[in-house]
């Protein structure tokens, strides 16, 4: 059984683990190894999620299958767009799974619950950003009705960006 639960910074070394991994496992070959590697000692350090998970800006919620740690979301809540005239808008910046979880639906469920959160504070649509050769993440986001509205770059190291789609779901499409 999945169960969803709103994390507390004991968790922060376990949460950067399965970021890391599950970076690699998505992104690990958009970039060099030295870019790659880069952008994890940077961004997904135990210390950042330290810092993160003691901001009250950010929202995380950890799914656990059979009390396994196997992905993880984090949005932020009234997070402007500049390629939306929406305000109350909320940013999913991260929901992460690993590889061996793909198939259990741990992504819907952390989905759900993000828009679960959207709804219970009136937020018009969730945005976020995706590399666009990740396949299998544009393939879900599209499922559920989200929709590109730009392009960006995503910068991973000193040196490399990824391009990126910026992807928009209105709260009229929520379908959850």
């Amino acid at each position: 059984m999945i169960e969803l639960v709103k994390p507390g910074i004991e968790i922060a070394h376990s949460l950067a683990e399965l970021a890391k991994k599950s970076f690699i496992e998505s992104h690990g070959n958009s970039a060099s190894e030295e870019d790659i590697l880069e952008y994890l000692n940077a961004s997904l350090t135990e210390e950042k999620f330290l810092n993160e998970l003691s901001d009250e800006s950010n929202i995380f919620r950890v799914a656990t299958l059979s009390g396994e740690l196997a992905g993880y979301l984090k949005i932020i809540l009234n997070c402007k767009n500049p390629k939306l005239q929406e305000e109350n808008v909320c940013k999913l910046e991260r929901l992460y799974v690993l590889k061996k979880f793909y198939d259990k639906k741990i992504g819907i469920a952390l989905l759900k619950e993000c828009i679960k959160i959207c709804k219970e504070n009136n937020q018009k649509g969730i945005w976020l950003y995706v590399w666009t050769e990740n396949h299998r993440a544009l393939t879900f986001y599209k499922k559920v009705g989200f929709e590109i509205i730009a392009e960006t770059s995503f910068k991973i190291s000193s040196k490399h960006s990824n391009p990126n789609y910026w992807l928009y779901l209105s709260n009229e499409k929520f379908k959850f």
